[in-house]
């Protein structure tokens, strides 16, 4: 199953969110606010995310963002989830991404009980901290597996050239 001591860091990140945002989404806990397919993540994006499921993968992101860096602030997420402004023919300039939006999902989140307000930013609780190490421990054990299922399927089709001779 999963193997013991394995964290959140262990593990490739894409990896990680791809499959803790099917977990959240299959969970069901987090609802979707009704304006998710309308919505820009920051106000220098032209258009909405073309995912359907990119608000879990968002959720995902900020809580092992949070799991990773503890008193971890909505400001600070503005920052992470920011990029390039593009302004046409002027200069291009970094632009933080909406706080609304974060603040949404942070709340999501703390209903659940995967993150907690602290005195300064959030915190992972540790029912949380269990959910993103078994999701961790999981995802480890399948890559391992599938080493092991790629390492079988090797053969010795190197050595056949040398009959031609």
């Amino acid at each position: 199953m999963a193997e013991s001591g394995t964290t959140v860091k262990d593990v490739s990140s894409h990896a990680f969110v791809k499959m803790y945002a099917e977990h959240l989404k299959r969970q069901g806990k987090i609802e979707l606010p009704s304006w998710v397919d309308l919505v820009k993540t920051a106000t220098h994006k032209e258009l909405a995310p073309f995912d359907e499921d990119w608000y879990y993968v968002r959720a995902a992101s900020i809580a092992r963002h949070v799991y990773l860096r503890p008193h971890t602030g909505i400001g600070g997420l503005r920052k992470k989830y920011g990029s390039r402004a593009r302004r046409g023919t002027k200069t291009e300039h970094f632009h933080q991404a909406n706080s609304g939006l974060i603040r949404h999902i942070l709340q999501q989140l703390e209903a659940i009980g995967v993150v907690e307000k602290d005195g300064k930013g959030r915190i992972i609780t540790s029912t949380g901290q269990q959910d993103l190490d078994r999701i961790a421990g999981n995802l480890k054990s399948q890559e391992e597996d599938d080493d092991d299922d790629s390492d079988d399927d090797d053969s010795d089709d190197d050595d056949d050239d040398s009959d031609d001779e």
